[in-house]
């Protein structure tokens, strides 16, 4: 009986190392701005201020959204390719075989362009285009 016991610990002890020492991937992205301090979104959700590092769980398309006061807003997106090791049969050995950790990291710098302010003159034509769609007019120089 005691010899059975022991069989099951050292069963028990080497399942579980097993399980600890198994593969791991960590997917990164970093997104940096030209200048730095932008407000970065990927995909709709706020993730903090360049130059910002997060953990991602799949590949493929990332809506990005850039915006810093001062600065055009930059709307893009960035396609992240899967590398071999996460394609089957492979991804299996990758995710839980494999005794070591895997970091799969992506960065990118995005360039931001000053916004230039409207002239007079473009104010002025804006305004008058505005007013006529909210009149319902055709011309922007016809008289309600």
């Amino acid at each position: 009986m005691l010899r059975s016991n022991r069989w099951r610990i050292a069963l028990l002890t080497t399942s579980l190392a097993g399980v600890l020492c198994s593969g791991c991937v960590r997917r990164t992205l970093t997104i940096q701005t030209e200048p730095s301090g932008a407000i970065v979104r990927l995909n709709d959700r706020e993730i903090g201020r360049s130059s910002v590092t997060v953990d991602f769980v799949w590949y493929g398309d990332y809506d990005v959204l850039i915006r810093k006061e001062g600065y055009k807003t930059l709307q893009t997106n960035w396609v992240i390719p899967a590398p071999w090791h996460q394609h089957p049969p492979f991804d299996f050995f990758a995710e839980i075989l494999w005794p070591g950790r895997i970091v799969d990291a992506h960065t990118r710098t995005f360039q931001l362009e000053p916004e230039t302010p409207p002239t007079p003159q473009e104010l002025q034509e804006r305004a008058m285009q505005t007013r006529s769609e909210a009149l319902g007019l055709n011309s922007p120089d016809t008289e309600p």
